[in-house]
């Protein structure tokens, strides 16, 4: 198993998925959308997985403001994700080629 969680800020989504692997001692790697640029395949497979709707945190201000919220083709979401990936809303929990968005044990015991 190879965890890695993608994070824009600490929130309390955030810090429930860690502990959630914490207490179960599987071992994680957060990666800080700050400072971690996502790649085309990266983004290409949250689309797939998670699905555009629930990929975008439409319920902050900011993104909605941002024409990248009004989009529905991945030709378009995915330039935008990359350079402003503050527009995710996160946690994005990604075992190989399985993504969740959000805290959800109930699929993470699937994939011990």
């Amino acid at each position: 198993m190879n965890i890695q969680i993608y994070c824009g800020k600490k929130n309390f989504e955030v810090q429930k998925a860690e502990r959630y692997f914490k207490e179960r001692r599987i071992p994680f790697q957060t990666l800080d959308l700050k400072k971690h640029r996502l790649g085309e395949r990266e983004i290409r497979l949250f689309l797939e997985t998670v699905g555009p709707e629930s990929l975008l945190d439409r319920q902050d201000p900011r993104v909605r403001e941002h024409p990248a919220c009004y989009y529905d083709r991945a030709e378009l979401l995915i330039p935008a994700i990359q350079e402003a990936p503050w527009l995710l809303k996160t946690p994005l929990v990604r075992n190989g080629n399985q993504v969740t968005q959000g805290v959800h044990p109930e699929i993470w015991e699937q994939w011990e």
